[in-house]
């Protein structure tokens, strides 16, 4: 009972800084491509290389960040400064309208505010395998969820804003959310110590990932891909080649999204017994055949059945993927976090030449090129088997071992 008071009352708070980070993420990002075009007045060329920068400004600093938080005791105060961030980020955007101003803002300001989705995972990771390491798969899961219905409703207040007055409300709001999380860590998110190595030992490098993460990372990288590729071609393949509407595109997106929550939940529950591997193989499986239904599919009600497999997909890939990467680098858990996320907007610069690919070529043949990618992450993820343990953490009065990642 101790224990799970102790995870309730930290783990709570850190479920709020995602609901309310993860809501000002969700306000503005569907809208980035209308922001641009309508108030910065950017064309095509610039909004590519702004969303190209703003993809390459994230890993990097979310990267640097990642390998610094685990040599300090920090962590708090990271989430603290990325939340800040991201208030001042957005602040910023609510009132300019100079294109080069908010490019600079968003290769340095908004950048460190990406810090704060990986950081909160490893500070989860770090409560988590303290107090009760058999369920670190379960609250990191739930957390992910968390984040789920915050871009459920997030989409729709942003559209109901742009509705009632401009960017200039859609910004600020989400400059008010970021600012509501900092207060809420600032208030009652306690410091974790520093797990890489004792503090004899600091001043040495940290430990080089694991070979076989490489590919694993990889994978989940082409798997990252097919998603972006496939929201950003589902409404135009529906109107084009199946006689559908923006309706249906939303009806299906919905559908994903509704059935992802109770399924992320699932498997989090599921992963006490279970290898995260093989969670994660059977969903990538998913994947592969949600692919092939959609690119041989003749009718919108055989892509509403195809939402099962999709759902099961990124449930388990993107609810039980970070902690699966985490295992292989129990030291280092916010670089760990932080490799798995950049598979994210890596994925979406990858998939930028392959939506012109499909503009040119027909809609039809971005499923196919996402059933392709999806096979060959699910070859990387199978063949990408680690033959020893994972990094043995530092030797503390209270461990923070993880349990195996494979099956």
């Amino acid at each position: 009972m101790k224990v799970s008071f102790r995870l309730s009352r930290r783990l709570l708070p850190l479920g709020m800084v995602f609901l309310t980070s993860g809501i000002a993420t969700a306000v503005v990002g569907p809208f980035l491509g209308l922001f641009l075009s309508t108030e910065v007045h950017a064309g095509p060329v610039q909004t590519a290389t702004f969303l190209i920068v703003a993809s390459l400004s994230g890993v990097a600093v979310s990267s640097a960040i990642g390998r610094v938080s685990d040599r300090f005791p920090i962590r708090r105060a990271l989430l603290i400064a990325a939340a800040l961030a991201g208030f001042a980020a957005s602040g910023l955007t609510a009132f300019i309208r100079d294109y080069w101003i908010l490019l600079a803002v968003t290769a340095t300001v908004t950048a460190a505010s990406g810090a704060l989705y990986p950081q909160s995972f490893a500070y989860a990771r770090q409560v988590l395998q303290r107090d009760d390491p058999n369920r670190t798969a379960l609250g990191i899961s739930t957390l992910r969820t968390v984040f789920s219905f915050a871009w459920v409703g997030g989409p729709s207040l942003a559209a109901l804003l742009l509705d009632t007055g401009d960017f200039r409300h859609v910004y600020g709001a989400a400059a008010l959310l970021y600012l509501l999380a900092a207060l809420i860590a600032v208030r009652f998110l306690p410091g974790v110590e520093a797990p890489s190595a004792p503090r004899e030992r600091k001043a040495e490098p940290p430990a080089r990932a694991p070979r076989v993460l490489w590919p694993i990372l990889c994978g989940f990288t082409l798997l990252q891909t097919t998603m972006v590729l496939s929201g950003q071609v589902m409404p135009l393949f529906l109107s084009t080649e199946l006689n559908g509407s923006v309706r249906d595109a939303g009806l299906l997106f919905g559908l994903c999204a509704a059935l992802e929550i109770p399924l992320m939940l699932g498997f989090g529950v599921l992963s006490t017994r279970v290898p995260l591997r093989r969670i994660i193989l059977g969903g990538t499986a998913c994947a592969v055949a949600y692919q092939l239904v959609v690119v041989t599919s003749s009718s919108v009600g055989t892509l509403v059945a195809a939402q099962i497999p999709n759902a099961l997909f990124i449930a388990a890939t993107s609810g039980l993927g970070i902690t699966y990467v985490q295992d292989l680098m129990s030291e280092q858990p916010g670089r760990a976090t932080t490799l798995f996320t950049n598979s994210f907007p890596i994925g979406q610069i990858l998939a930028a030449p392959l939506f012109g690919l499909s503009q040119q070529y027909g809609f039809r043949l971005a499923f196919g090129i996402n059933l392709a990618l999806s096979a060959i992450g699910l070859v990387l993820l199978f063949l990408a088997r680690s033959r020893r343990r994972p990094m043995e953490p530092p030797v503390r009065p209270v461990t923070d071992a993880a349990r195996p990642a494979e099956g």
